[in-house]
């Protein structure tokens, strides 16, 4: 299952890094459609810390950054659970301004725009998929939940023996103040 795993990874990640090199690269290709994101998302990051650079430049080239990062990561199998839940968070800002559907008056326009929008969802389903993929092994909940399960059992046979040995005290005690001398 594992070239499986490699191609579908490989596939998924060729759009984020190709759109995240570009808008890295020319990021005023994406300003005007990415300030009806940016106008809300400024005023927060400014709450955050002064430092945080606003200006709809600066994010477009941020957010293609992570694309690049994340779909680089995935790509070649590194840290692919963070990496697909990267992706999948730049996602959403990249879809929300890049394909307003819903704002569109011609109804050619609106379709190509919803067309996209179903397939940056689509995209989001692949990337949640792989942000849960952990490759046949055990997930951290079932180990979290098996290590306290053995951590129980372990607690029980200890309680067990001390109990035992306890008893077995208590008999050899016994048995010795019977002895005489």
């Amino acid at each position: 299952m594992k070239p499986v795993r490699t191609v579908a990874r490989t596939l998924l990640s060729t759009i984020f890094v190709v759109s995240g090199a570009r808008a890295v690269a020319n990021p005023e290709l994406h300003v005007d459609r990415a300030k009806r994101v940016t106008g809300k998302v400024a005023p927060l990051l400014q709450g955050i810390h002064e430092g945080i650079p606003t200006d709809p430049a600066s994010l477009v080239r941020i957010n293609g950054a992570a694309q690049l990062l994340g779909g680089l990561l995935l790509a070649t199998g590194h840290f692919t659970r963070p990496a697909a839940g990267l992706l999948a968070g730049t996602l959403v800002p990249t879809t929300i301004a890049g394909h307003p559907f819903w704002e569109q008056d011609d109804p050619a326009e609106r379709r190509i725009h919803q067309i996209h929008f179903m397939k940056n969802l689509g995209l989001m389903g692949g990337l949640l998929l792989a942000a849960a993929d952990t490759e046949g092994r055990p997930g951290l909940g079932w180990r979290t939940s098996h290590a306290v399960g053995g951590g129980r059992r372990r607690v029980r046979r200890a309680v067990r023996t001390a109990r035992r040995d306890a008893r077995i005290a208590v008999r050899s005690a016994t048995a010795a103040r019977k002895l005489p001398g």
